[in-house]
């Protein structure tokens, strides 16, 4: 129980104070009373993240709007395309020898099972080519060069150099986040080939030489199952992905919280929201395109 008030006194009761708090602070546009944080603690669930899922896809039409306004940034784009492509060329092409091998290995053993070892050419450079290799890419993408410029827009945004750009009159998204996602969408496109190839040599070498399969059966397989959509479907994945991959970072690093810390903070959930986004969109692409283009020998 709080104690009356008496006349001529000047506290006021507990509650009382913090609601005199919270308008005020409503008033001046100050942050709210300890009061006003619970009471918000209650509001509807889920709320935050719908409001960054929104927040995330103002900024993606944003970033789109920007790349055909003038001048565009093309000596940031080419470093940030080199950069990229610096931290993530070496770990694509060795990671996907193995990826390669291990899909190769196994269809092979299973092939062999069912008594089909003819056609283990043709399911394992189709496992590679549209869904290894995208995934290799855009995770790799995600974890050295999202992480970076995630990294590299939140210690600008704590040292207030967005906030002075904008005073300025030059918008941030323009001249810093279009170069740097229309980077992660080319070399990821680039890297897909890449790891694409890779991939299918490690796989043929694999089967040919440890299963003791023959070349002209696991060549003869892939031209019987694969077709040019294949290509395509891998190649628009991966851009997809360098693209959700770049947003994001780009996201999380415009709103970094608590300083340097926050800004390490929100460099792991930038990874960790785009491996999310890629599993869930590569399903619906992968969805899509089964039922829209038909296989080959079906």
């Amino acid at each position: 129980m709080t104690a009356p008030v008496r006349d001529g006194d000047t506290r006021r009761p507990r509650a009382f104070r913090t609601f005199r708090r919270s308008a005020k602070s409503r008033r001046t546009g100050d942050a709210p009373g300890p009061g006003a944080r619970r009471l918000g603690s209650h509001g509807i669930p889920g709320a935050g993240a719908l409001r960054q899922s929104g927040q995330l896809m103002a900024l993606a039409a944003t970033t789109v709007r920007d790349v055909f306004r003038r001048p565009f940034q093309w000596r940031e784009l080419i470093e940030q395309f080199w950069f990229v492509a610096s931290v993530t060329i070496l770990p694509a092409a060795l990671v996907s020898i193995p990826f390669g091998a291990v899909i190769a290995l196994q269809v092979g053993s299973l092939a062999q099972q069912l008594g089909a070892q003819s056609f283990t050419g043709g399911a394992s450079v189709l496992a590679v080519i549209q869904q290894a290799s995208p995934l290799i890419v855009a995770l790799l993408i995600a974890g050295a060069g999202g992480s970076a410029i995630c990294a590299d827009l939140g210690s600008r945004k704590i040292r207030e150099e967005l906030d002075a750009m904008e005073v300025m009159g030059v918008s941030p998204v323009q001249r810093l986040i279009v170069p740097r996602v229309l980077a992660t969408m080319l070399v990821a496109v680039f890297l897909n080939g890449l790891v694409s190839v890779v991939g299918t040599a490690g796989g043929y070498f694999f089967n040919v030489i440890v299963q003791h399969g023959t070349p002209g059966a696991y060549l003869s397989s892939f031209s019987a199952l694969a077709q040019l959509p294949d290509l395509y479907i891998s190649e628009f994945k991966a851009l997809v992905f360098g693209f959700i991959a770049g947003i994001v970072a780009a996201y999380r690093g415009l709103h970094p919280k608590g300083g340097p810390k926050g800004v390490g903070d929100a460099v792991n959930q930038s990874v960790v929201i785009t491996f999310l986004l890629l599993f869930l969109v590569n399903v619906v692409l992968t969805a899509i395109y089964l039922q829209l283009v038909p296989q080959k020998g079906a």
